[in-house]
């Protein structure tokens, strides 16, 4: 992000800005805070050769590795977290304005970009979806963990844990969340961000970070519709149990059944649809 002076700094996850309210009678000048939203350019570098562009997604800044290691684990560009080698902002000249906003991704066997890259604005709201089919994504996740049971009345209270720990949202209330949970209902992470895909990144990337994949224990919950992608994300991490406040779409049902996951959407109010896996879901709600 560039300042008034032009020089790099961190550009923070939710920024002041002056806005004229309109209520009760009155115009007020006011201060209040929004989402803060920056492009973030990903590249990868294997052994000995040069970091290639893959990417650039908007983002809230904050947790940038993460959602780097997780993208391209997502996309296949790193075959597991055992090709991780190091994360870093990108050596650009000093008081460059985008010096936070390029982040190099060193892997430790050869990359493949050019199969699969994919070198546009990924838009906070829609993500990128490298896997060309459904088949070509069994063929990485031939089926996600069995993982354990989980109660449904432990099911129902997961999107109010959720939403206890949006901090920044709390703030704003401009951002996605997405959160891991184990299987009694503990937070083990939680992030937020502008784009829902890129929450989910972030989440993979510290599961990839903390060599903790695949989270086969766990379960995802996040808190807007789920589309194809986010089940692509969810199987690459092995995760095994997905639940959205809102709703799925047909390929995002279609993928969660193939691939053996459990997907559970409109958890809200006391009721919950279980639209793939529901052997998973322990119990009524009542």
């Amino acid at each position: 992000m560039k300042g008034a002076t032009g020089v790099a700094h961190r550009a923070a996850p939710a920024e002041q800005v002056m806005i004229t309210a309109l209520g009760e009678g009155r115009r007020t000048e006011r201060p209040d805070l929004v989402a803060g939203e920056e492009p973030l350019e990903i590249r990868l570098e294997g052994p000995s050769e040069p970091a290639e562009p893959v990417a650039v997604t908007m983002r809230t800044p904050g947790h940038d590795f993460e959602l780097a290691v997780g993208f391209l684990l997502g996309e296949g560009l790193l075959a597991d977290q055992s090709d991780l080698r190091t994360v870093k902002y990108c050596d650009l000249p000093e008081g460059d304005p985008q010096a936070y906003n390029v982040v190099t991704v060193a892997s430790s066997r050869p990359v493949e970009v050019g199969r699969r890259q994919r070198r546009a604005v990924v838009h906070a709201s829609c993500g990128v979806c490298g896997i060309a089919t459904l088949d070509e994504l069994k063929d990485r996740c031939p089926s996600v963990p069995e993982g354990e049971a989980i109660p449904a009345g432990l099911l129902a209270a997961l999107p109010a844990r959720l939403r206890a720990r949006q901090r920044v949202f709390s703030e704003t209330g401009g951002l996605h969340a997405a959160g891991i949970f184990d299987a009694r209902g503990s937070p083990l992470a939680v992030r937020e961000d502008v784009g829902r895909h890129n929450a989910v990144d972030k989440l993979v990337g510290w599961a990839a970070m903390q060599r903790r994949l695949p989270l086969a224990r766990s379960v995802l919950v996040v808190s807007g519709r789920v589309s194809f992608e986010i089940v692509q994300k969810a199987a690459v991490a092995g995760i095994p149990v997905l639940v959205a406040v809102s709703a799925p779409s047909s390929l995002a049902v279609a993928t969660a059944k193939a691939l053996g996951m459990t997907l559970v959407g409109f958890v809200r109010e006391g009721r919950a649809n279980l639209y793939a896996g529901a052997w998973r879901i322990e119990g009524v709600l009542l």
